[in-house]
């Protein structure tokens, strides 16, 4: 299957008002959550869909009170370039992975933070 780079890129603009930005926001989160499947499937995700669709939602609630219109176009653009580059497969497995810390199969704390740590806990 061959890679248009250009198949899922959106032109930045301005939203003209809030509620302009408030339909941009939507249509993108739309657009994640419609591919969550795909993107499973591209990268060989060892987690249910609802899993990665849970932490997508987490990633919009964590800016839902920008309250400047400036800002929401930043991260409108960002969103849009990294759906993108989500997409086209220019993302290793581990970068899908860095998003899901508390469900990767290494885990965050797979090593200790010290000698004596890790000593105290039995490991080599």
């Amino acid at each position: 299957m061959p890679i248009t780079p250009t198949k899922f890129a959106i032109t930045t603009r301005q939203s003209a008002n809030w509620d302009d930005a408030k339909r941009r926001v939507f249509a993108l989160y739309r657009r994640w959550l419609r591919s969550t499947p795909e993107m499973q499937s591209m990268y060989s995700l060892p987690l249910p869909i609802s899993v990665i669709r849970t932490r997508i939602r987490q990633e919009f609630e964590r800016n839902r009170f920008v309250n400047k219109l400036p800002v929401v176009d930043v991260l409108l653009t960002k969103g849009h370039a990294d759906y993108q580059e989500t997409m086209n497969f220019w993302r290793q497995t581990t970068h899908m992975m860095s998003y899901f810390n508390e469900e990767s199969f290494r885990g965050a704390n797979r090593l200790p933070s010290s000698f004596i740590d890790g000593f105290l806990q039995g490991r080599n």
